[in-house]
């Protein structure tokens, strides 16, 4: 036992110095071609030789805009891989050219790309996965057409079936994402302009992808995606002593009809207002057991509960006679900002001095960081 418990405190220290040892990776994501992602990256490998950085370019896709080649000069580039398939001599991303000059970062386009047959990994991001692991950071793009997760709402927006598509796990080990936003007009303008194709593709271009509802559509999943990374990062990187936390709104209705009703609608109106989730909890004491209250008192509690689900929110019943304690337990659980509750019958002083539960809450939220909401 004592042996298997050395060499598991032997495989975990040689994670935690693989782990410091993988490269780093940063993506630049955009809603479509012509955003400005690659132009980005190469602005950004200038600063960084600039300030001393050894950093290649890996694999860059021009597409021959001006701008973009016009940033390309200069910077150290590792040679393709010319290779011959079908017939035709096509060029890859040289992998291992990459790992023996082995430089502190790499830029690395397209990473929705597939390798041509004969290459060590079928697509760019297993190469990307290497890279990682080889200790080398790596800077990359993509469109968030090429997402996995979304590929078939892709489809119905844009009504192409996009084949190359990358997991979504690449972004989820990502160190850093950012998003390039253009608007549904710039993106346009920049089309017209010839910044994005050349003009014998401008208008076939404008009457099937660059329209401005679809071009909307992805831009709003575009900056979705990073939002949702950045809270991921936030929820597993950041302290919970330090970071702020999200308004969460825990509403407490009982078989009072007329309070509960008051209290689910106030706090779906709030949680719409801070855009967060929220919760009803429905503590059953014995005294409010099916057998104790009446029917048209039943028929209202479960009518409430199908208002609130129907607004949103998430509904727990928990049979417990230590109220207090089942409140602060959920909102403890479920990282609760703020308790609603209907407003007493009893003046507030005559509440804190007669009502037991109540004065219990107030005496708990005392020491926790909680809000409690009384709404009329």
């Amino acid at each position: 036992m004592e042996e298997e418990q050395k060499e598991e405190s032997v495989r975990h220290f040689l994670d935690l110095v693989k782990k410091s040892r993988r490269g780093k990776l940063k993506i630049y994501i955009g809603m479509s071609a012509g955003v400005g992602k690659t132009y980005r990256m190469l602005q950004e490998s200038h600063a960084l030789l600039r300030n001393g950085v050894d950093i290649c370019i890996g694999y860059v896709e021009t597409h021959k805009r001006v701008e973009t080649e016009a940033l390309v000069a200069g910077l150290p580039n590792i040679p393709r891989r010319k290779i011959f398939y079908r017939g035709k001599e096509i060029e890859e991303m040289d992998l291992k050219g990459i790992m023996n000059r082995h430089p502190e970062i790499v830029i690395v386009d397209e990473l929705a790309h597939t390798n041509a047959e004969g290459s060590k990994n079928t697509k760019r991001w297993q190469d990307v996965f290497d890279l990682l692991e080889a200790g080398i950071s790596v800077i990359s793009a993509v469109n968030i057409q090429h997402l996995e997760s979304i590929n078939e709402e892709i489809e119905q927006i844009t009504g192409i079936a996009v084949t190359e598509r990358i997991p979504d796990k690449i972004l989820e080990i990502a160190d850093e994402i950012v998003n390039i936003d253009l608007t549904a007009d710039e993106l346009v303008t920049r089309l017209k302009e010839g910044k994005i194709y050349d003009q014998s593709k401008i208008e076939r271009a404008l009457g099937n992808f660059f329209q401005s509802d679809k071009i909307l559509q992805l831009r709003e999943l575009a900056l979705k995606e990073v939002v949702h990374q950045v809270e991921r990062k936030i929820q597993t990187e950041i302290p919970k002593s330090i970071k702020l936390r999200p308004e969460r709104f825990l509403a407490c209705i009982s078989s009072n009809a007329e309070t509960a009703g008051v209290v689910i609608r106030k706090t779906a109106r709030l949680a719409s207002y801070y855009r967060s989730p929220w919760i009803v909890l429905y503590v059953q004491s014995d005294s409010e057991s099916m057998e104790r209250i009446k029917l048209d008192k039943q028929r209202h509690l479960i009518n409430h509960f199908k208002l609130a689900t129907e607004l949103g929110a998430e509904v727990i019943k928990v049979k417990s006679n230590a109220i207090t304690k089942t409140i602060i337990d959920i909102a403890n659980e479920k990282e609760i900002t703020t308790i609603c509750i209907g407003k007493p019958h009893l003046n507030i002083f005559q509440v804190i001095l007669r009502t037991a539960v109540f004065n219990g809450l107030l005496k708990n939220l005392a020491l926790k960081d909680i809000d409690l909401v009384i709404l009329s």
